[in-house]
């Protein structure tokens, strides 16, 4: 296993991710967008880019626009252009406002045959969801595979980290789930897999002048070499890239595992024209996601699809993964542990955390963080 890299070990186990060409072990390097890498006999040099250029406030619609008939357009243009040989494609479709929206685009682009994926998420929140996939796939004329998430949990038996198979250590907590979606668009032949990654950040209501980094939950079992690092943490960092930082960072947990499969990812929603166009959107178009969901009513579907009042989330599909599975990786990890034996973990505080673990009515969801980093530590080795 190559040697780590403390301020970035410090970053996964904080969740203060930063973007930046750096990644968990020295001499493996993340080439960010716009940037250069240049090999030489002594050695490997990346070269980061001037900082992107960006939209600072909204502007001011003028008289007449349709901003929903602009977004329209652009989106189903930026569809269109993904290359396809075949004509096959799939779509991630959740039920949300994002994919919702991705979708109705791939509709209007015509391919020939199109499939769509989606992960239940369980409960009374899964059904609504469900009834939420149903409209979208009548609608669309999708063929669908749907598949519960409580099935394919973190840490789940059969699933990458329980085999120990080699994987990134800082990779998606939900792995085990869109590994089972990524395997079937790939026995669907499907060329591309659309997603309504970046829906969130496009619409984020603020003005980038005054963007604040949220506050970090305390983890009370940092070891000392990681504590050390956090004073590091803001270090080496790329230069603002053209499209959202927290949709770049997904993708780079997220888009590895498709390419593997054979499955090329496309994000319309983060497109550099969508994301333009979005930067000088009023504020109230955005709010809320207010185009995004006026666009669903336009279709016809009925409000329930369009604004939810209970929209899903993998809260519920964690805390199984945790509870059922994590916590004895985590038992096996109070006996022996690479972040232990390096200081990145206090072994005594997580043996603690292990005891609160079984009272608490919820596992805390930071253990997920140093168990998943564990794992794909020894992964490795």
């Amino acid at each position: 296993m190559p040697v780590s890299v403390p301020r970035v070990v410090a970053r996964t186990l904080t969740r203060q991710h930063r973007y930046t060409s750096e990644t968990l072990f020295e001499g493996v390097y993340r080439l960010t967008e716009r940037a250069s890498a240049t090999f030489t006999p002594s050695g490997l040099s990346i070269l980061y880019p001037e900082p992107a250029e960006h939209v600072l406030e909204p502007r001011t619609l003028r008289p007449g626009v349709d901003p929903l008939a602009a977004l329209d357009e652009l989106l189903t243009d930026v569809i269109r252009q993904a290359p396809s040989a075949t004509g096959c494609v799939g779509v991630e479709l959740s039920g949300g406002a994002d994919s919702g929206n991705v979708a109705l685009a791939v509709k209007a682009a015509r391919f020939p045959e199109v499939h769509s994926f989606g992960l239940l998420v369980g409960g009374s929140t899964g059904r609504q969801q469900r009834e939420r996939r149903r409209a979208f796939v009548e609608y669309c004329g999708f063929r669908d595979m749907a598949f519960p998430a409580m099935q394919h949990t973190p840490f789940c038996p059969g699933g990458v980290r329980a085999l120990c198979k080699p994987h990134d250590p800082a990779g998606a907590f939900y792995q085990e789930a869109f590994d089972v979606v990524r395997e079937e668009a790939a026995a669907r032949r499907c060329e591309i897999m659309f997603t309504g990654s970046g829906g969130d950040e496009i619409n984020a209501h603020h003005s980038r002048t005054q963007a604040e980094l949220p506050t970090q939950k305390p983890v009370p079992w940092l070891g000392s070499k990681a504590v050390r690092a956090l004073a590091e943490v803001n270090e080496h960092l790329a230069p603002i890239p053209v499209l959202p930082v927290p949709t770049l960072m997904a993708f780079g947990m997220h888009s590895p595992g498709f390419l593997r499969a054979g499955v090329w990812p496309v994000s319309p929603l983060v497109h550099p024209r969508i994301v333009r166009f979005m930067e000088q959107l009023p504020h109230e178009h955005k709010r809320g996601k207010a185009l995004f969901r006026e666009r669903i009513r336009r279709t016809g579907l009925p409000e329930c699809v369009a604004a939810p009042t209970e929209p899903e989330n993998f809260l519920a599909v964690l805390e199984k993964g945790l509870r059922s599975y994590g916590l004895p990786v985590l038992d096996d990890m109070l006996r022996e542990s690479v972040l232990v034996d390096l200081s990145y973990v206090d072994g005594k505080a997580l043996a603690q955390a292990r005891r609160d673990a079984d009272a608490a009515p919820v596992v805390p969801d930071l253990l997920c963080d140093a168990l998943a980093l564990e794992v794909g530590l020894r992964s490795l080795m």
